[in-house]
């Protein structure tokens, strides 16, 4: 089986996963009752696998899809705030093809680079609990098993750099003692360079604690260790 074949099934059995009863539950009631703005839209309403190039050096692992942005749309960071900020910062550095994401069959492509999540449901509040986090990881742990060109890992928020140092351990790859998270933080782990950026979410951009010029630093330093 090809390396693309092979994260075709896993994104096929991502999307059939009903590990989690909670966020099941809360993924489908979003997808039923909407938000007003996108009342005549279909939701997707089920889980998110990850998507980019198979060949990918980069990797960018976020916290979870929005319920009415990728629970929505059916795919990570598609048809948010937080994407609007993410794929425009990756289209000016050159890894995307145009500078925003609002639809699966927008066009967007993406060069050397592969996106997704700790979790893949959206959850309440935007909070995962540890046994939601758990369940997902095997996930992300195959998703770095099959993408084997990925050496820099982003990861955007505190969860999502706990939940990268707990899929390399899954791998046998460890440090300590562990780094703390922070914006700009960075640690070798085996073969991988992990990368801290606080999460483009409106939280973050619209109090001006994460701007635009400090999203491009991250990711030029990120295309600078996979090259």
């Amino acid at each position: 089986m090809s390396r693309s074949d092979s994260l075709a099934a896993l994104e096929r059995e991502v999307i059939e996963c009903r590990r989690c009863p909670r966020l099941v539950a809360w993924r489908e009631q979003t997808a039923r009752v909407k938000r007003a703005a996108f009342a005549d839209e279909d939701y997707w309403g089920r889980p998110l696998p990850g998507f980019g190039d198979p060949r990918a050096r980069l990797l960018v692992l976020g916290l979870a899809p929005a319920a009415h942005g990728g629970n929505r749309t059916g795919r990570i960071f598609t048809g948010d705030r937080s994407g609007d900020w993410l794929f425009a910062a990756l289209w000016r550095v050159g890894i995307a093809n145009q500078p925003e994401s609002i639809r699966l069959d927008d066009g967007l492509k993406l060069a050397g680079c592969y996106i997704t999540a700790a979790v893949r449901c959206a959850p309440p509040q935007n909070k995962p609990s540890p046994s939601e986090r758990d369940n997902c990881l095997p996930y992300l742990v195959r998703e770095l098993e099959l993408l084997r060109g990925v050496r820099v890992i982003v990861c955007l928020g505190s969860f999502a750099w706990e939940v990268a140092f707990r899929a390399l351990s899954v791998r046998g790859m460890t440090v300590k003692p562990r780094p703390r998270f922070g914006h700009g933080a960075s640690a070798s782990v085996g073969r991988y360079q992990l990368l801290g950026c606080y999460h483009p979410s409106q939280q973050n951009t619209f109090t001006g604690r994460l701007t635009e010029p400090m999203l491009d630093d991250v990711f030029n330093r990120a295309l600078e260790l996979a090259a």
